[in-house]
């Protein structure tokens, strides 16, 4: 399931006010842009944590996680796949 507008929303109510939904693709990149800066990007993660119930990990910090909407979109989807039963 695609969380896309949900994130999408997040970004644009605490990033980019002056704009729609429609106006930001979702593989805009936010860091290159400097529409998020260090510190939105703890907002950013703090958010997903507490958004998504998802514990985020020092090696889930990479900034490529977090560069697009759709990237963080994709960092949720994998976070949430269950994990494979083995040995």
């Amino acid at each position: 399931m695609s969380h896309a507008g949900t994130i999408k929303q997040f970004v644009i109510e605490e990033f980019l006010p002056d704009i729609t939904p429609q106006e930001l693709a979702d593989d805009h990149d936010l860091l290159s842009d400097g529409v998020i800066d260090s510190l939105g990007v703890l907002k950013l993660i703090a958010w997903v944590e507490d958004r998504f119930e998802l514990p985020i990990g020092d090696t889930d910090l990479d900034p490529d996680n977090f560069r697009s909407v759709a990237a963080i979109d994709a960092f949720i989807a994998g976070a949430r796949r269950p994990e494979v039963a083995g040995g």
